[in-house]
């Protein structure tokens, strides 16, 4: 049996590719969007990819099933459980197999079982592997985004993020269900999650790829209860507000997505007139730069997702799906900035530009100021100034700068309306999330602001 790990930081995803090495064939479990790097992977272990197998319909990202389907024509294992809001569409002429609770398929001496494992979703399910070849009994669960490593699914985001009411509390329910029967599986599986820490598609997920069942079963805080109402209470309490996107991602995945092959490609921008014109004409504009280098001078109604880590989970929360993008970059990281985008749906990339080209050629640049927690109770104790808080509302919620308003930095596009017409200071946590904002609020005619570098982290050291 050959097992690899691929790891997406950008969206804190897993997924992985199993192969039988004697049959010289192998499938993709939970696939990402690009699947480029598991056909260098099969090319390397002389491997043909078959298969495609999701666990759920996910939320945060666009499942690759449908481009392995289309390049190598892969069977597609797909969930049949839930109801018929939670079948997949839209598979004429794909090959695949609808499962159920129970069912099995090898592929050479390995065996795949599926169990039904609800709650996170209602269709999903975790699929037990077992190597013929060297056992009899399984080695390990793939259990998607019902287990994880120190945590488990969120059952809220049908709810939250789909709009879909009274589901976060029958999900939890159901999920305890599910965790008791995680619970009767030998201690010695291992355990491989589609998500890892940084996701929000649960509270509290480890940073480690794998565990085990019986790991979990003493150190994760959900496997701890022994009565349904205290579980489902602990469960729904403190999840992370989801961002916009998920519900897109959602349909997508169900419905099926445009292939990567049969996109436009983004045209190259060369004059600032160009972009100014975007931006008088109302179109997004999205300047991908370090905070710090866009604070100091930027092309007015541009906003700023710096391109790292947290970019595609932020464009996710302020891009608006159904309206062209154009983006502000350094051109060699134009590819790695499409497939991040790409990753997540956002697939109207119309235009870029060399972000420092644009710059030299702006005549007027807008910019913002930075100041210290120390410098920010400076103003706040000579001027009339209003404190913005941007972080999760469990963070505020665990403790504020005294007479702060709180609009999360995801939801803020939405909620201009509530920002007070006075002197800004923003703040998050340690400066990034507020940086954001800065440039959304800027972007949208708020110009008497400043930023508040180091955030509530650092205030608590500094003037607490």
């Amino acid at each position: 049996m050959l097992l690899r790990y691929f790891y997406d930081e950008k969206l804190a995803h897993a997924s992985y590719l199993v192969g039988c090495q004697r049959k010289g064939e192998a499938v993709i479990v939970d696939p990402m969007r690009n699947i480029e790097p598991y056909i260098q992977v099969a090319e390397k272990e002389n491997m043909k990819i078959v298969g495609a197998l999701e666990t759920h319909i996910h939320a945060d990202f666009v499942a690759g099933s449908r481009e392995l389907a289309d390049r190598f024509g892969a069977t597609m294992y797909i969930s049949d459980e839930g109801d018929e809001n939670w079948k997949y569409q839209n598979l004429e002429g794909i090959n695949h197999v609808l499962l159920k609770d129970g069912d099995k398929f090898e592929l050479g001496k390995l065996t795949f079982e599926v169990m039904h494992t609800p709650g996170h979703t209602p269709e999903s399910i975790s699929f037990l592997l077992t190597d013929g070849a060297a056992a009899d009994k399984p080695i390990g669960i793939f259990t998607g985004d019902f287990v994880f490593a120190g945590d488990i699914g969120r059952p809220d985001l049908l709810e939250k993020a789909a709009g879909i009411q009274g589901t976060a509390e029958a999900g939890a329910k159901v999920m305890y269900t599910s965790v008791e029967r995680f619970k009767q599986l030998p201690d010695y599986l291992q355990v491989w999650p589609a998500h890892g820490a940084g996701s929000a598609c649960g509270k509290a997920l480890g940073a480690v790829p794998s565990t085990t069942v019986g790991y979990e079963k003493q150190f994760n805080w959900a496997m701890q209860f022994n009565n349904e109402p205290d579980f489902v209470k602990a469960l729904l309490d403190g999840q992370p507000e989801p961002p916009y996107y998920f519900a897109v991602m959602k349909s997508v995945n169900k419905i099926g997505l445009a292939l990567i092959k049969n996109l436009p490609e983004p045209q190259a921008i060369t004059s600032v007139e160009e972009i100014e014109g975007l931006i008088a004409a109302g179109q997004q504009v999205v300047d991908t730069r370090d905070a710090q280098s866009f604070s100091q001078g930027h092309i007015k109604g541009t906003k700023n997702v710096p391109f790292n880590n947290a970019f595609t989970n932020w464009m996710g929360w302020i891009v608006n799906y159904k309206e062209p993008l154009y983006l502000l970059v350094d051109p060699a990281q134009m590819n790695d900035i499409l497939i991040a985008l790409r990753s997540i749906g956002i697939d109207q990339v119309l235009g870029y530009a060399h972000v420092e080209a644009m710059i030299e050629q702006a005549n007027v640049l807008d910019s913002y100021e930075n100041v210290t927690p120390s410098e920010a109770k400076v103003m706040m104790d000579a001027e009339d100034v209003a404190v913005l808080d941007v972080r999760n509302l469990t963070e505020y919620n665990e403790g504020h700068i005294e007479g702060a308003q709180h609009i999360m930095v995801g939801t803020l596009k939405n909620r201009l309306d509530e920002v007070q017409h006075k002197k800004l200071i923003v703040q998050c946590q340690a400066g990034g999330r507020s940086a954001i904002a800065a440039s959304i609020l800027k972007a949208n005619g708020f110009h008497n602001l400043v930023n508040m570098t180091g955030g509530y982290g650092q205030w608590v050291k500094e003037v607490k």
